[in-house]
This record gives C-alpha cells, sequence and structure tokens, in this order.
C-alpha cells in the first residue's frame, strides 16, 4: 500500500504542471502559444537560412573533397612511380658500387704500375745523365788531346818559323828588340816611330763617319790610320791626316760595341751586340771568321800582347771567353755572377783584367780561368779600362764619373782624377792613356774631351767640336793625333 501511495504522489507530481496550465484561462494561453508560434516560424526560418548555407558549403566541400581525392589519388599514383624510380636508382647505384670498387681497384693497381715505372723511368734518367756525362767527359778529353796535339803541332810549327826568322836575321840587334825578359813584343817593332805625347788643342778634322752613333774606335799600331766601328753595322778604316776613308769592312750582323786590332796590323775584331764577334783581314777586307759561343750582346774584346792568336771577349750573359784565332774556336770560358764591361790583355799574355758592372776590377789566370785578385774599383760599374805601355798600371773608368790609375801588381789606387762638368755616357764609354802614360783623355755626356796630366792629377785640357755625348777616345801610339767619336756618328781628330 505504501508503495501504490508513493507511486500515485509521484504521478500527481508529474501531471501537476498540466492541471495548472488547464487550470488557466483559455484567452492567455492561447497568446502565449501565438508567441511561441511565431518565434518558431522565425527560428524554423533561420534553420532553413542555416540549412542552405549549410547546403552550399556541404556541396564545396563535397567538390573539395572530390578534388582532395583526385589529388591524392594522382599524388598516390607518384608516389608509385617515384617509388619504382627509387627502387630502380638504387638498384643502379647499388651496380655503381659494384663499379666503383671494381674501378678503385684497378686504379690502384694502375697507380701502382704508375709508381713502378716512374722509379723506372728515374732510374734510366740517372742512367741517363751519368751515360751523357760520361760521354760528355769523353769527348772533352778527346777534344782536349786533340787540341793538345794540335797545340804540339803549332808549336812545333812556331818553332820552326822562329828559328827560320832568327837564322834569317842580320844581327843580334834586331833579335835583342824582339825580345824582352824572354818574352817575345813584336809590338814593340815600331818603338823607333813613337814620339812624346803633345796636349792636343784643335781639331783638324770632323769625319761624319758612321749613322746612329759611334760605338768604339781604335788606332793602328804605330800608324795614323784610325778604325772606327758603329751602330750602322760598318767598320771603317780613315787616314787622319787627310780625314778621307781608306776601307770599309762590311758583314757585321749587329751594331759594333768594341773594337780590337792584333799587333801586326793584320786582323781587326769586331765585338757585337748579334752575340758574335767578327774577324777581318785588314789588307783584303775579306771576314776571316764569326766567333759564336755568347748567348747575349758582346760588349768587350782585346788581343793579346804577346801573340795575335789569342783573344779574349766578354758578354752580358756573365761569361768571358778565351778564343784561338788559328783554331777559330772559344778554348777556355770564365763564368761569374756580374757582368763585364770592359777588358784588356797584361803584357805577359798571362793575365786578363776585367771591369765589372758591381764596380769590381779583377784579374784572372788565362790558363785555369781561376780568379788571382779583386779591388772595389767604383762604387758604380767599370766603363773602361786601359792599360799603360810598359803593363804596370791600369785606368779604369766608371759610371760614378771617376777615373782611378792601378798599380796592377798590387792593386792599389795611385791616383784618382774627376772634374765637375765630366759625365760618363754609357757603361761602354772607353777612356785611354797616352802612349807615354803622361795623359788621361776622356769624354763626357756634354760632347766634351777632358784631358787631365797623370802626374798633377789636374785638367790640361778641354775639347769641344760637338754637343752630343762622347762614347769613346783612342790616342794614337805615334804620340799624336787624339780621336774621339760622338753619339751622333761624328768622329773628331784633335791634335
Amino acid at each position: 500500500m505504501k508503495a501504490l501511495r508513493k507511486r500515485h504522489l509521484m504521478e500527481e507530481g508529474a501531471h501537476s504542471p498540466a492541471f495548472v496550465a488547464l487550470s488557466r484561462p483559455i484567452i492567455s494561453q492561447g497568446s502565449e502559444w501565438k508567441e511561441k508560434a511565431e518565434n518558431l516560424e522565425v527560428e524554423l526560418q533561420q534553420c532553413y537560412k542555416a540549412q542552405s548555407r549549410l547546403s552550399e558549403q556541404l556541396v564545396v566541400e563535397v567538390a573539395e573533397a572530390r578534388a582532395a581525392k583526385a589529388s591524392l589519388q594522382e599524388k598516390e599514383a607518384t608516389i608509385d612511380d617515384l617509388q619504382k624510380e627509387l627502387t630502380q636508382i638504387r638498384a643502379e647505384c647499388s651496380q655503381l658500387k659494384v663499379d666503383l670498387e671494381e674501378k678503385l681497384k684497378g686504379l690502384e693497381l694502375i697507380v701502382g704500375e704508375n709508381q713502378e715505372l716512374r722509379k723506372q723511368l728515374e732510374e734510366m734518367t740517372t742512367k741517363a745523365k751519368n751515360a751523357e756525362a760520361e760521354n760528355k767527359m769523353l769527348v772533352d778529353r778527346w777534344m782536349l788531346q786533340k787540341m793538345q796535339d794540335a797545340e804540339r803541332l803549332n808549336e812545333v810549327n812556331s818553332l820552326y818559323e822562329e828559328m827560320a826568322d832568327r837564322l834569317k836575321a842580320s844581327g843580334l840587334e834586331k833579335l835583342a828588340r824582339q825580345q824582352v825578359d824572354g818574352v817575345v813584343r813584336r809590338s814593340e817593332d815600331g818603338a823607333e816611330y813613337f814620339v812624346e805625347s803633345s796636349i792636343p788643342s784643335s781639331c783638324t778634322h770632323k769625319i761624319t763617319a758612321h749613322n746612329d752613333g759611334c760605338g768604339s774606335i781604335l788606332f793602328e799600331y804605330n800608324s795614323g790610320k784610325l778604325i772606327t766601328g758603329g751602330h750602322d753595322k760598318s767598320i771603317k778604316i780613315w787616314d787622319t791626316n787627310t780625314g778621307a776613308l781608306s776601307r770599309t769592312l762590311n758583314g757585321c750582323l749587329g751594331s759594333v760595341l768594341d773594337l780590337s786590332i792584333t799587333h801586326d796590323n793584320k786582323s781587326v775584331i769586331a765585338a757585337s751586340s748579334s752575340n758574335k764577334l767578327f774577324v777581318w783581314d785588314v789588307n783584303s777586307g775579306r771576314q776571316l771568321h764569326t766567333l759564336t759561343g755568347h748567348v747575349d750582346k758582346v760588349c768587350a774584346v782585346d788581343v793579346s800582347k804577346v801573340s795575335s792568336r789569342y783573344v779574349v771577349s766578354s758578354a752580358y750573359d756573365r761569361t768571358i771567353k778565351l778564343w784561338d784565332l788559328q783554331k777559330g774556336y772559344c778554348t777556355n770560358t770564365i763564368m761569374f755572377h756580374s757582368n763585364c764591361n770592359a777588358l784588356c790583355f797584361s803584357t805577359d799574355g798571362q793575365t786578363i783584367c776585367s771591369g765589372h758592372v758591381d764596380g769590381n776590377l779583377r784579374l784572372w789566370d788565362i790558363q785555369s780561368g781561376r780568379l788571382l785578385s779583386e779591388v772595389a774599383a767604383h762604387s758604380s760599374a767599370i766603363t773602361s779600362l786601359s792599360l799603360s805601355r810598359n803593363g804596370n798600371t791600369i785606368l779604369s773608368s766608371g759610371r760614378d764619373n771617376q777615373h782611378n790609375i792601378f798599380d796592377i801588381r798590387s792593386l792599389e789606387v795611385c791616383g784618382t782624377l774627376r772634374a765637375s762638368g765630366n759625365r760618363v755616357a754609357t757603361n761602354w764609354s772607353r777612356s785611354c792613356l797616352s802612349p807615354d802614360d803622361k795623359y788621361v783623355a776622356a769624354g763626357s755626356a756634354d760632347g766634351s774631351v777632358y784631358i787631365w796630366s797623370v802626374f798633377k792629377g789636374d785638367i790640361v785640357g778641354t775639347l769641344k767640336e760637338d754637343t752630343t755625348a762622347v762614347l769613346c777616345c783612342s790616342w794614337s801610339g805615334l804620340g799624336k793625333p787624339l780621336a774621339s767619336a760622338h753619339k751622333s756618328g761624328i768622329v773628331c781628330i784633335w791634335k
């Protein structure tokens, strides 16, 4: 009963709102229902609008989903293709790795073979060099033997000729004149023509000798004939008494930078910028030799004062070469780190004096090529060397515009000559001593020729006839005249 009663109470509580509503007036319930209906209509319209928007969004999202699905399918297909390609590439990469390993093994084998071949090549090169050195040594020994044989033969011939000449001599006077202290000096045959040097004062001849400049001049021994060499590749012989041209020697392939003549006045030797020396016969004008061996311009040359057979030259390849005119080739080469601008033989023919770009004066043994002694003669390059007649002193000129006189036996300075206006023009400007060793003549860049007294050390004369630089001076062995060559190619004869 209690349960039934409780259930009855609960049902009454549930139906109480209905009873309340039913108990309200009909009119008030109608107005509420009407408001609710209107609200429900508004809500229904909003729902329709929201449904339409949702439908549109659904259509768009369905289209996007379809497009995304299609794109996804395409990407899946692409991924499949890429996976296939990746699988294929991996297979190829594996094959390439295998090939690379094989290639590396082959490369290691080739490198090993190359190293072995290099070792063999080095061994063969060493053997070839040794064989070449041995071959060269054998050839040198053979050539030396041939030269010694030829030298012995020439000595025998010379001895025979000398004995024949002695037998033909009329008396002891000629032999005494030819021999001095056991050394044959054929250059002294003209000593009877020597006169005391005089200071020149006037220009007797002004000769247009060469085009583009005159690089070197010298007098024949005991003669008034002057030999000039120029940048026009020609060598000319002049009569200084008349100023007339006596002979022209052709065949030089470059500018003439220096000249020398044998003591019998038979052969003229020219140092050329064409890296060669040229030898002519003075009487016939025929070219006798072309001496090759230098690899740069030859700037200085001199002939032995004992024998007309030996010639020494220097070039800008840093070498000094000794030549045998009878054989026509080089017999000895001296190499040094400083270029030699000027050189000359000593009176005994056993020593070479050389002046270098570093300003040092050096003495060399002609047989061994050994450096005997040296002295710092100038602060700049030496341009000229001139040996005295007795061979005891030597004059050196340098780009420091000084002219120094050295005792050749001790290389001590005997005197220094300078002048405020005297400026050495080039690295090959040549000064000279007078035949009696009393005066020094040197050209200047202003076209003047300065003359000093050796004993006083003072200037005793200044000569000027041309405004271009004086490149070289030469004094006749007869005591006069003095000749000067200018950069313009003009040669002046002074008496």
